[in-house]
């Protein structure tokens, strides 16, 4: 006699309007309740002055960009450290509830395999150095800077989406 365990079928995604319509709620209570937008790479920054004050303190407190947040010895100790760490939570609680945590490598389209942590590590670099260059990610910049009507929000997000669209273009594989 065979016993079939039930497979359990994840929740259906948030419909995208509600969805959006819920983020533009976030986004005008994180400015009303502490006056700054939503944004991700000033925490990278933070933790990289972090571990520098451990493996290289002097080099750190020297280096013009980093120094001043090792200044009071607390690099960590931002607005913006709670709310990575809620939003890292927060999805992770989601999947859970929704039953989609599983793991698996995206992109088998068009480089799949061995090379496909090299070029998701190789493009997260280069966003993550883009989005210091500009002053912001696609959540700081692209979501805060537009929600304020900042130019250089808008500017961001057609470039972030239109050299990803290029970037997909030019690495797609044939069939």
């Amino acid at each position: 006699m065979e016993i079939k365990k039930e497979q359990s079928k994840p929740a259906p995604y948030m419909n995208p309007l509600l969805a959006g319509i819920l983020l533009g709620i976030v986004l005008l209570a994180t400015f009303v309740v502490t006056g700054h937008g939503l944004g991700a790479t000033g925490f990278t920054t933070r933790l990289t002055a972090w571990i520098g004050m451990h493996v290289a303190p002097i080099a750190t407190n020297a280096n013009d960009y980093l120094g001043g947040m090792v200044e009071e010895g607390k690099p960590l100790e931002a607005w913006i450290t709670w709310q990575v760490i809620g939003v890292a939570l927060g999805a992770l609680i989601s999947a859970y509830l929704a039953k989609r945590v599983h793991f698996q490598m995206d992109g088998r389209k068009y480089l799949g395999g061995a090379k496909r942590p090299l070029t998701a590590l190789l493009g997260g670099i280069l966003a993550g150095f883009g989005a210091r260059i500009a002053a912001g990610c696609t959540s700081g910049l692209g979501l805060s800077g537009a929600a304020v009507l900042s130019l250089a929000g808008f500017t961001f997000l057609g470039t972030f989406f239109a050299v990803g669209l290029l970037a997909s273009r030019l690495l797609k594989e044939e069939k």
